[in-house]
């Protein structure tokens, strides 16, 4: 099985402020996402990962998925899920939205 590794809030605005490439994807329903989602993300839910992924993403992106808050486990279930399928530089922003609001970050509608 493919290692997990989690990314803080500091190093995903580190990657933002360097412009490095990556997708940024919610993976939490297309409601809560309209509702506000971190600025650039797009959303793929958890529960339709399986046929959309290879719509939006590439095998050799590097991809960070993030959900609500540490408590919710669905952007650890699509990074798991997206290893499995291939994808080879998957990160977790475990954080999700509630860190990034709590740390006075706006969320893009």
């Amino acid at each position: 099985m493919e290692k997990i590794f989690f990314i803080t809030i500091e190093k995903l605005l580190e990657m933002k402020a360097n412009n490095e490439k990556f997708k940024l994807v919610e993976v939490l329903s297309e409601d809560s996402y309209k509702d506000g989602h971190i600025p650039g993300a797009i959303n793929i839910p958890l529960d339709k990962l399986e046929f959309l992924a290879d719509k939006y993403l590439e095998r050799l992106d590097t991809i960070m998925v993030y959900c609500g808050s540490y408590s919710c486990q669905a952007s650890t279930k699509a990074t798991r899920k997206l290893l499995e399928m291939g994808y080879k530089h998957v990160l977790d922003f475990k954080a999700g939205k509630r860190w990034w609001q709590h740390a006075g970050l706006g969320l893009e509608k």
